[in-house]
């Protein structure tokens, strides 16, 4: 097996070894015994046994007791699925992202939730090419930013309260929320609206309206959204068509995913 960086200190070997267990399963060696898992290794048995044995217990392997051969399991499909989906996702959203971003000149964007955070994995910028401190791979705080609202938005009030029990709110002025109930209140309102819309909350200066991807159970495995530079006493003054555009391109990537949009997502394609 490879040793290639052996002795760097941050490496799991636990981890390296299962890895190792599972890469050792190609078309044409599809079942082992637990010998033959240990020579893949270059261990013996009774050391391989206990990664062979989390690996099964976990799904990751099945076990036949008649012939005592290992193969893999099903949750090995359920890793593959996760990123089969997000290239899934992204493929199709591209190019409605750029359908927006010509309707509308506003940059566009796709955000999935990572923890506290919204992670952007799309980014088409708008013809104007304003400096932006979003790229792809960025992550920035999802109670700050419209996408990350429409994210936490689909959470449960203890998922969201356990979520940010521990967080400590040190927002630059003018940022919000400024502490849990104001993030709960957010939250309170961000669940009524097909659409979220603010402006110079986490980015100064800049308007943004966002609205949700969802999957074929209805929930919220996305977000996408538009920004344009815009003055603070615009908020009432946002393009209803642009924030329109924005729902319609939300529900047509829930479509093509296989999901349905919420009643007033529906409503928003029709106007």
């Amino acid at each position: 097996m490879d040793k290639t960086n052996s002795d760097d200190k941050y490496l799991v070997p636990g981890l390296i070894r299962g890895l190792q267990v599972l890469q050792s399963f190609t078309p044409e060696n599809r079942e082992m015994t637990l010998s033959e898992v240990a020579r893949q290794l270059g261990t013996t048995r009774s050391a391989a046994f206990r990664t062979v044995y989390t690996l099964a217990q976990q799904g990751y392997l099945l076990h036949n007791p008649q012939t005592m051969r290992y193969t893999l399991g099903p949750a090995v499909l359920r890793l593959g699925y996760g990123y089969l989906a997000t290239r899934e996702l992204v493929e199709i959203a591209l190019p409605e992202l750029e359908k927006l971003r010509d309707a509308t000149d506003w940059s566009a964007h796709l955000g999935v939730r990572d923890g506290r955070f919204v992670l952007y994995m799309l980014r088409v910028p708008s013809h104007m090419r304003l400096a932006s401190i979003v790229h792809v791979g960025s992550r920035l705080p999802a109670a700050g930013t419209t996408m990350g609202r429409v994210l936490l938005a689909d959470l449960g009030e203890e998922d969201l309260v356990r979520l940010y029990r521990d967080e400590t709110y040190q927002n630059a002025p003018g940022q919000t929320p400024r502490s849990l109930s104001e993030l709960i209140a957010q939250w309170r309102r961000d669940r009524n609206a097909p659409a979220v819309v603010q402006i110079g909350s986490f980015e100064t200066g800049i308007a943004s309206i966002a609205a949700p991807v969802r999957d074929m159970e209805g929930n919220v495995v996305a977000a996408i959204n538009v920004t344009q530079a815009a003055s603070a006493d615009r908020i009432d003054g946002i393009e209803t068509e642009v924030r329109r555009a924005v729902m319609r391109t939300a529900a047509a990537i829930t479509r093509l995913l296989g999901g349905l949009p919420g009643p007033d997502e529906q409503d928003a394609t029709t106007a």
